[in-house]
């Protein structure tokens, strides 16, 4: 399926809009390869949308990373953006290429605003905090950066019926951002460590006698084994919650979150087959397993899409909170 027929698919004709769809698509495919297989399958009208709220969270996190400048520059230019980003949420009008996909989705799908809000104030964190004392202090940074991205996919994904309430879906939405985070967390601990940034609690490293100094290093000993097993085992739990909402979201949808649960949590699994050496290279599941699960995923939400064909626009989700955690 090519990025015009998704496009076609939901009704999205302005051909800026449409190019601006496409951008956040390429950014997908090309940064977010497990996350974009999953995405394929989604029927095509929903596919665009959820690009759109990936290219912008990568555009974000890409300012942010951005180390040709020094923290200052960056952080003039975050503010800059964002600010500007906010603005022209609120007045459902921009002229930056890339944003003006996620505000035509914002505005589409009735996604509250403060979720941006909270992601912009995460990724603000990364350009002066470098590390976490506790896990409740990360939770505060994952809400926005990975818990509301959760809770802006639920109105897209849609619900199995009328009857399903916030209550029932958001835990899981919220308990899935934190599973994949914490994902990306352990297999990039090399990659942040040369960001200057650890996303372990301090508090853990503590517990198993790991230092900064330590994971530098790059040798793998027991203790960060021991330590890296343990985080390893609070993200399945996480993934075992999240598993859970499934079944609560609209049928065309499931096979995609399956599909994405299954090859993030496989993360988990390759880490411990390189006997947790997260130091050396970037962990990724082999391309024969995502392809084989690709195939197979995309046969069951064929199944899924004549079985109980999605309307052009999915029921909007249930009305979701918009404080912060």
């Amino acid at each position: 399926m090519t990025a015009r027929h998704d496009l076609d698919a939901a009704g999205i004709t302005d051909p800026a809009l449409r190019a601006s769809y496409q951008r956040c698509r390429r950014l997908n495919a090309q940064h977010g390869r497990t996350f974009y297989l999953a995405t394929l399958l989604l029927p095509p009208q929903k596919r665009p949308y959820v690009h759109a709220l990936y290219g912008f969270a990568r555009y974000a996190d890409d300012i942010v990373d951005d180390t040709s400048g020094t923290v200052a520059e960056r952080a003039e230019q975050f503010a800059r953006w964002s600010d500007d980003f906010l603005v022209d949420l609120d007045w459902d009008a921009t002229s930056d290429p890339t944003t003006r996909a996620v505000l035509d989705t914002a505005a589409r799908w009735s996604i509250p605003a403060s979720y941006f809000a909270d992601f912009l104030a995460s990724m603000r964190l990364d350009l002066t905090v470098t590390s976490y004392p506790t896990y409740d202090a990360l939770c505060g940074y994952m809400w926005g950066s990975a818990a509301v991205i959760g809770l802006q996919m639920l109105p897209i994904l849609g619900r199995a019926d009328e009857t399903i309430s916030a209550d029932e879906l958001e835990p899981h939405a919220i308990d899935l951002g934190l599973a994949f985070q914490m994902t990306n967390f352990l297999r990039d601990v090399g990659e942040d460590l040369l960001r200057g940034r650890v996303y372990l609690p301090q508090e853990d490293l503590d517990t198993f006698g790991v230092t900064v100094d330590r994971l530098r290093c790059g040798l793998v000993d027991e203790p960060i084994r021991n330590l890296l097993a343990f985080e390893i085992d609070r993200a399945r739990s996480l993934y075992r919650r999240a598993e859970q909402g499934v079944r609560l979201v609209h049928p065309t949808s499931r096979d995609c979150l399956r599909t994405a649960i299954t090859l993030y949590a496989g993360i988990l699994d390759e880490i411990e087959r390189a006997d947790y050496n997260v130091f050396a290279h970037r962990v990724s599941v082999p391309g024969l397993t995502r392809a084989r699960l690709g195939l197979s995923g995309g046969l069951a939400a064929w199944r899924s899409r004549r079985a109980e064909p999605d309307p052009d626009r999915p029921r909007p989700g249930p009305a979701t909170p918009t404080s912060t955690a």
